[in-house]
This record gives structure tokens, C-alpha cells and sequence, in this order.
């Protein structure tokens, strides 16, 4: 028991156990009186919690509500999000928090996470000692300038932050005083939300230049006086400065960015799995991706990795490796390439998006575009021609700006398509068949990185334990659910996964040279000892 007292013990989230507390408890505590008599278990709770949220009828209703679970009781909030992960995870995160960001500044309750403006320059560190916890390992920061395929939010961006920290907590166990989520507000391009009356952010235009880096600069170089044990997960940044800030800090601080290894993780095991449905060797496979950003670029270059490690030269892996944008086929003969999309431009004469699938006839198709609509019914109906079981992972989300449906890639593929996505879809009977897509949820990886990391103290993070954590990722999908056509586990086995992928990690981390002390022999019980666990 903590040693706060009476109503101030009842209302904070952290210690407070609602009427759970017990008759002795009360009593010691000053609580006599302030509950109903009923001592209910926190199963008793969870029960209650679940019958409210159950009757708001919209996915947001339903956000708001757990929202206020949480800023309430941390350790409710939780054990009902692990007990309840399929229901509870798409309102906490993807694709619900997608209108919560929009809406951020409408819903906003009571303040959570650190916001760091310009007007904070030059005593960033001063304002992280504000921070009620002095122990942080994990931060998940983002500007907001490219929130999910929404676009620039500003300070609305929180709710990534926010919904990132609480899955590390509820997918990989670690403790919520570990965590902090932060606005880096450094203002807004998108003039409605300065004209917003209850815009709540910084209402100036976004640095930019020396001016941006600055700031960064000045945050990373704090955290890590005033909090040198932490992991900085750099999230939803626009593509050029989410590649940039990865590149000035990667091999200078413990870092890394979800948008960029985080998906090319989740990704990459998802094609894994897939070749135990067509039986297809990945060293053998082509793989063609809509979209030139950070998703689709990060996904290609751990992909040369993994086909490094299957045998295969830098150049073989990258002649396996096809891009697509809103011009058609990426080739060497275009004028105008993105530096980091020309190792990937190939001798072939331009076309189209269709015209590319039926001329490379590729095994693996990637969308990570933002740009619903986009993996048209000529596009996959071509993909079902040149394939016998076509594979097609749709990452973008919200579910509004998926690449196309799980019900269309069914449909248009006559029930043949190895499906995936980055937003949940239902599970669709087509032909007296039933499909169960899987969902790319980077919260299969990043948690698990995250609490590998903690475990080992690992110095660095590095593209191995991204290529680890995606070969670990994919053996934990059962023959059942490949049966099924799902690519990845269910999400109420996450723990597991986070587990195992945090396992994987500390063995790379060993393996690279990246450990201070000695680790236990015996790492999957060192790490299950290290999870947390909300309960009373």
C-alpha cells in the first residue's frame, strides 16, 4: 500500500483499488465511508467495465470511456486490456485512435504525456524534471506531422503517444512508471486546426531547418542526462525527418523509429508465414511495393537483410525488391528517383501499376500508401493471375485509408489471396469459406523490442534484432491459424510474442556486443519475471 491516505489514496490512478479495497483496508486507510458497501474483486470490476463500454455505441464513445478508465485506474485499465486484447486493442490504438488524434483537442479530459514547444528552448531538461516519475526507460515522442495517413495533426498527435505507451505496458509488461509519452508541439501546417478555437497546441507553423533540428537536438541531449537508461521510439514523423533523426541518432543513442523498422518487422514476418501456405522459399520470392515512403522504404531495406541472410548478394536482394508509385513502375530510366528508392530502380521499361504486376508477376504485393482504394480490383485480379495463392498486405490505416478491403481482396482474388493488413478487419465467408485476416499490427514488435532492450540494457538497436524479432514473430503462428489463411497470431497471445521477440533480443544483444553486465542463462524466465502485472 502507498502511503497516501483517505480520498487522496481513493482518487489516484496509480495506488487506488476502487471498491476493491477491503473492509481492513478501508479502515486502516481513512476509506470508511467514502465507497459503497459492496467489496467487489477486481474480476467484479473488469465485468463492470466491460457492460459500460459495451453500451457506447461508436468506436470514439468507446475510446473516451477507457481513456477515463485509465486516467481513473491504471491497474483496472490494464488487466482489462490484457484479458480482452482482440476487443480492446483496435480502440486503444489502430484504427480508433486515428479520430481521436483528429479529435484530440474536442475529447481532451485531463492532461497526459510531456508537450515540449519552442518556447521551451534551452530548458527542455528543466521541464522533463517536471515529470512525476524519475525512472524512465521508454519514451514514444512524435511532432505530429504525419499522424497514421491522416496527415499533420500538431499537438493533436498526443494520442499516438499516449496509445503507444499503453501498449508497451499491456502487450509487453512493462511497468506504466516506465513510461512516457511525448508532444514534441513544434507548431502546425494545417491551417484548421490553428483556426480551431480549442486547438490546444502551439498555434504557429512548424520549424523547420536548423530551427527544427534544434529542438530535437536539444530534447534527444536531455533525455539522455536525465534519463540515460532510455529507449527514444520516434513515431509518426513525416518521411525526410523521420529518416534524418534516425540517421543522426541511431549509432549515437538507443533509439529507433516504429514507422520505418517497427513495420518492416511486422511485414517481413508476414511474408515469412506466408511461404508455409504456397510453399514458396523466400529466398526465391519478388515483392513489389506501392508507396515510396518510410514504411514501404524501411520494409525494403531490412528485406535485403532478410534475403542476405537466406544466401543471397546486396544486389540479388535488391533485384527482388520492386517499387510503384503514382507514375507506375520506379525504373533507372526515370528522370527523378528518391535517393533511398534508386537502389531499387531497375532496368525495365515504364508502365503501370498493372502492366509492372504482369510483366515482374511478383509473389508479394505491400501497400503503404495512406491512399484508400489503391490496390484496385484490376490490381488484384492481375496479382491473382500471375500467382496461384497471391500475397497482399494492405499496411495503411486507419481502416478508411486501407489499400483495399479484406472483403474485396477475397472476392476479387475468387478466395485465393493471403491477406493481410495494418487495421483489423472481420473475418469474411466467401464460397462457404470462412477467412480470418491478420492484422500487421506493429504492436506485435515494437513492445517486445522494447522490453528486450530494458531487459538487457542494451546500448544500441539495431537492424538484427528488427530481422530477430520478425523471424520470432513468425514462428509463433500456429499451423491452426495458418489453416485459417491468418499470417499472424492472435492478438490475445501478444504477451507470449513480446516475450519471446524480447528473448530473441537479448540474444542478439549478446551477439553484437551491445551488453554492460551478464545476463541469466535462463532469459524467457528473467523476462517473464520483469513483466508487469496489474493486478491488486
Amino acid at each position: 500500500m502507498s502511503n497516501l491516505y483517505g480520498k487522496t489514496l481513493l482518487d489516484n490512478p496509480v495506488s487506488t483499488k476502487s471498491t476493491a479495497f477491503s473492509r481492513q483496508e478501508r479502515q486502516e486507510n481513512g476509506l470508511r465511508g467514502l465507497l459503497p458497501y459492496g467489496v467487489s474483486s477486481i474480476d467484479k470490476q473488469k465485468a463492470r467495465v466491460l457492460e459500460n463500454m459495451r453500451r457506447k455505441s461508436s468506436a470514439i464513445e468507446k475510446y473516451i470511456f477507457l481513456n477515463a478508465l485509465l486516467e481513473r485506474n491504471q491497474r483496472l485499465f490494464y488487466r482489462t486490456m490484457i484479458d480482452h486484447m482482440e476487443e480492446i486493442l483496435p480502440l486503444v490504438y489502430t484504427p480508433t485512435v486515428g479520430e481521436a488524434c483528429k479529435e484530440f483537442a474536442h475529447i481532451f479530459r485531463r492532461p497526459q504525456g510531456l508537450y515540449l514547444t519552442p518556447e521551451d528552448c534551452g530548458q527542455i531538461e528543466t521541464v522533463l524534471e517536471n515529470w512525476p516519475e524519475k525512472d524512465v526507460r521508454v519514451i514514444v515522442v512524435t511532432d505530429g506531422e504525419r499522424i497514421l495517413g491522416l496527415g499533420d495533426l500538431g499537438a493533436n498527435g498526443m494520442g499516438i503517444s499516449i496509445g503507444k505507451t499503453a501498449l508497451y505496458v499491456a502487450c509487453a509488461g512493462i511497468s506504466p512508471a516506465y513510461c512516457m509519452p511525448v508532444m514534441l508541439d513544434v507548431g502546425t501546417n494545417n491551417p484548421s486546426l490553428r483556426e480551431d478555437p480549442l486547438y490546444l497546441g502551439y498555434p504557429h507553423e512548424r520549424l523547420k531547418g536548423d530551427a527544427y533540428l534544434s529542438i530535437v537536438d536539444e530534447f534527444v541531449n536531455a533525455v539522455q542526462n536525465r534519463f540515460p537508461k532510455t529507449l527514444i521510439q520516434f513515431e509518426d514523423f513525416l518521411t525526410p525527418n523521420a529518416f534524418k533523426l534516425l540517421e543522426r541518432y541511431g549509432t549515437e543513442i538507443c533509439c529507433f523509429n516504429d514507422d520505418i523498422q517497427g513495420t518492416a518487422a511486422v511485414t517481413l514476418a508476414g511474408v515469412y508465414t506466408s511461404c508455409r501456405i504456397t510453399q514458396k522459399d523466400f529466398s526465391d520470392l519478388s515483392i513489389m511495393f506501392l508507396g515510396t515512403g518510410s514504411a514501404a522504404t524501411g520494409t525494403a531495406e531490412l528485406m535485403v537483410d532478410a534475403f542476405c541472410a537466406a544466401g543471397l548478394s546486396k544486389q540479388q536482394a535488391r533485384e527482388r525488391l520492386w517499387f510503384v508509385d503514382k507514375e507506375g513502375l520506379v525504373v533507372s530510366s526515370r528522370g527523378s528517383v528518391k535517393s533511398r528508392i534508386k537502389q531499387f530502380a531497375h532496368d525495365h521499361e515504364a508502365c503501370s501499376f498493372v502492366d509492372g504486376i504482369a510483366s515482374i508477376r511478383p509473389d508479394v504485393l505491400i501497400g503503404a500508401t495512406g491512399v484508400a482504394g489503391t490496390f484496385t480490383e484490376a490490381v488484384v485480379r492481375q496479382m491473382a493471375t500471375v500467382n496461384k495463392r497471391p500475397v497482399i498486405i494492405a499496411l495503411s490505416n486507419p481502416t478508411t485509408h486501407t489499400e483495399c478491403t479484406a472483403e474485396e481482396a477475397y472476392r476479387w482474388s475468387d478466395g485465393r489471396v493471403i491477406f493481410a493488413s495494418g487495421s483489423p478487419f472481420d473475418p469474411v465467408q466467401y464460397n462457404n469459406v470462412r477467412f480470418e485476416p491478420g492484422q500487421g499490427n506493429n504492436a506485435y514488435i515494437f513492445p517486445g523490442i522494447g522490453l528486450g532492450v530494458l531487459a538487457s540494457s542494451a546500448r544500441r538497436v539495431t537492424q538484427k534484432m528488427f530481422l530477430s524479432a520478425a523471424e520470432t514473430l513468425s514462428r509463433q503462428v500456429t499451423d491452426a491459424e495458418i489453416a485459417k489463411g491468418a499470417v499472424y497470431p492472435s492478438l490475445k497471445h501478444v504477451r507470449d510474442v513480446s516475450r519471446a521477440i524480447a528473448v530473441s533480443v537479448c540474444q542478439t544483444v549478446i551477439q553484437e556486443g551491445l551488453v554492460h553486465e551478464a545476463l541469466p542463462e535462463n532469459l524467457d524466465g528473467y523476462i517473464q519475471s520483469l513483466m508487469y502485472e496489474p493486478n491488486y
